[in-house]
């Protein structure tokens, strides 16, 4: 298990699922990424460039018959980056559970439907 660490850099629901999805594979391509988060390629490039920035993601641009691709993965720095993230909200929602007060919700008692008070 990861020592949780909570990552302000890939926090935001974007980058981190976009860390999330690069996880799941070895390599991504720009258009599956793009398609699977419904990004504009503007919008991905700019979270691509920033955690490439970080250290997080590197990006290779291979010649696919005529055409250039783009395609992403984690460095293992994204990826302990990501798993300590994880392990911290994990940490983070396990604390909440087990100081939830028996027979409660966070909005309130629980009750059924036939119950007035």
């Amino acid at each position: 298990m990861r020592t949780p660490r909570f990552d302000e850099l890939i926090h935001p629901s974007t980058r981190l699922s976009l860390v999330a999805t690069l996880a799941a594979s070895d390599w991504a391509e720009f258009a599956y990424l793009k398609d699977r988060l419904a990004l504009s390629d503007s919008a991905l490039s700019k979270q691509l460039a920033t955690l490439e920035a970080a250290g997080y993601v590197s990006t290779e641009r291979p010649v696919t018959g005529r055409r250039r691709t783009v395609r992403a993965r984690l460095t293992p720095t994204g990826r302990a980056a990501f798993d300590g993230h994880v392990a911290a909200l994990r940490q983070i929602v396990n604390r909440q559970i087990v100081d939830l007060p028996d027979e409660t919700t966070p909005a309130g008692p629980i009750t059924t439907g036939g119950e007035t008070g």
